[in-house]
């Protein structure tokens, strides 16, 4: 693996990139960290990837558009003042302990309350 490689194949590079593009276009000051905007923006790109699958585009567009909601969802740790990597391995603990499930024809993983 190249330095250069090695050096963006990390979390905390994605990270700076992230931090430093925030930086660059003043987020935190011109409104671009408002929880409720960054959500409608996820909820944006997220369409744009279901319109990768329903239209048949091609995997390279489709990885551009996952690309823009993990900028976004990175970007938003940096807005929310939170570790996003801490919750990422909470959230796999908890993950790994749950339950699957067939229903309706596709696998399920939840903690299944009150569905017995």
């Amino acid at each position: 693996m190249s330095d250069e490689l090695a050096k963006r194949d990390s979390y905390s590079a994605m990270m700076e990139m992230v931090q430093s593009f925030h930086d660059k276009h003043d987020f935190s000051g011109t409104g671009g960290e408002d929880m409720v905007y960054r959500i409608a923006l996820m909820a944006e790109e997220l369409g744009e990837m279901s319109s990768c699958v329903t239209k048949g585009k091609d995997m390279e567009e489709m990885a551009e558009e996952t690309a823009d909601l993990l900028i976004l969802v990175l970007g938003t740790a940096i807005a929310g003042n939170f570790d996003l990597l801490d919750a990422f391995w909470k959230k796999m603990d908890k993950l790994m302990k749950r339950d699957a499930r067939m229903i309706d024809g596709r696998i399920r993983v939840s903690e299944f309350r009150g569905q017995e």
